[in-house]
This record gives structure tokens, sequence and C-alpha cells, in this order.
């Protein structure tokens, strides 16, 4: 539990720990065991890979999760052709403000840092992603509640989050506008500091950080998506919600921490 006082209670369930093996199921079985792609997933489910590093790479460097590595209900390639927009200024009701940014997400090297605010939540049947990098959000006033393909997360000031590269998500403001920063890292992912001459009792450990657990909708309407690739904007469209995991386990997950 988080060691602050908040006025807004967080409603949410969590896994405890950063860089860790969670995995999380909301029906039961719906989660191999044994094996990552069965030829007949549990519930007519489809079996997804989502993985941070190349399969290829050393076990020690190796991040992967699945969404079985995933179960969901409908396959990810599923969508209309996206159609590019504009150089990265809003999505939704969400503005972003590029205040630095060195090298750049093409060659994945280097970091953007971005300043927003908000006054609604986003479109409700609208998701975003950023095909850049994982993104460090910092609020500095108000509550944002992130419905992200692992489950769904209440971040609050004080608090950070991290969403991974590649993963969706879409946020509501349950306390009203909302105003922070983001630290975007275009390459590889983030990790904890090292300890320094504090030792093993030092600040930021894995203990203090959280993972949501697995939650899923069967929304048929059409949703919007909206990606984020080489600082551009793409939308595409698809007949149904991105939000359709149904289990998943694995290391690369959004997280927060008080």
């Amino acid at each position: 539990m988080p060691p602050t006082s908040f006025d807004f209670e967080d409603q949410y369930t969590y896994l405890n720990g950063f860089g860790c093996h969670h995995e999380s199921e909301t029906l039961p079985g719906s989660l191999p065991v044994g094996m990552e792609s069965p030829q007949q997933p549990a519930y007519g489910l489809y079996a997804e890979k989502f993985s941070g590093t190349a399969f290829t790479a050393p076990r020690h460097e190796n991040q992967q999760f699945g969404y079985t590595a995933s179960c969901q209900l409908q396959p990810t390639v599923l969508g209309n052709r996206c159609q590019q927009g504009s150089t990265l200024s809003t999505t939704g009701s969400v503005g972003f403000i590029s205040v630095e940014e060195t090298r750049d997400p093409v060659v994945k090297s280097g970091l953007a840092i971005f300043v927003f605010a908000a006054g609604k939540d986003i479109d409700e049947h609208e998701a975003f992603y950023s095909a850049d990098g994982g993104m460090l959000i910092v609020p500095q006033h108000g509550v944002l509640n992130s419905t992200t393909e692992f489950g769904r997360i209440s971040l609050r000031a004080n608090e950070i989050c991290v969403i991974p590269r590649g993963v969706r998500y879409r946020v509501s403001l349950p306390g009203g506008p909302v105003r922070g920063y983001i630290c975007e890292l275009y390459q590889a992912n983030f990790q904890l500091p090292e300890l320094g001459p504090i030792g093993s009792n030092g600040l930021a450990n894995a203990r203090d950080f959280q993972a949501p657990t697995a939650h899923y909708s069967k929304d048929a309407s059409t949703w919007k998506v909206i990606s984020k690739f080489n600082k551009r904007l793409f939308r595409m469209t698809q007949d149904h919600t991105p939000f359709d995991v149904v289990a998943w386990h694995g290391i690369i997950t959004p997280t927060s921490m008080t």
C-alpha cells in the first residue's frame, strides 16, 4: 500500500514488483500452463506475444511478456489501414508540448520530455499508444485513471507511471483537469537506478512498484486507435475494443509507484 494519504481512493488491484515476472487472468484457466501458444486456447481466445527485445536475445537480456503470452478476444491486427495525421500536438482531449529532445526515435536512441494538460477524458472509444518509446508519466495536479491492455491504473500527484512502448491505453479524469510531465525513452526499457552508497536499503526498491491485474471488456463498438510513430500521429479504426486481454504473463508491464 502507498505510504501517502490521498484524497482520491484507488479502486484497482495490483501486483507488487518492478521487472518481476507477473501473471494475471480474469477467467480461470485462461492462462495456459506449460506452454506459450496452444493450438486451441481456452474459451476460444487468441494467443499472442508481445516482446520487449528480440526473441533471440540472451536470457538475462530477454524481456518478453505475453498476452498468454496473451489470451485475448480478438487478434490485435484486426483494423483498418492507418491514416497519417499531424505531428504530435494533441491526442483526443490531452495536449502534449515537447520541451526537450535528444537523438531520434528512428535510431532508438535518446529521449524526449513533454508537458501535458487535459480538461476532459479521452474520447470514450479512443485509445493511444507510442511506437517511439516507453513513457514515464508524472502528474503534477489531478488524477488520471488509465485503462491499459494489462489492466487499470489510478495515478495521482506524487505518483509515477511507466507505460511501455506499444502498449495501448485510454485516460479518464475522475477528479477534473490534470497537468504534468512525460519522459519518453527511445532506447531500451526503463530500469531502476543503481543503489549507490546507501546500499541494499536504497530508494526505489522493486517492491515499491505495482503492475495492474488483468481486466477486459467485450465492447464491440467502433474504436479509434491513435499511434505515435517517428513523432507523427497515425489513426486507425477497428470494430472492437483494444482492451480485450483476458490473461497475460511476463515482465514488461505498465507500472506505477507512489
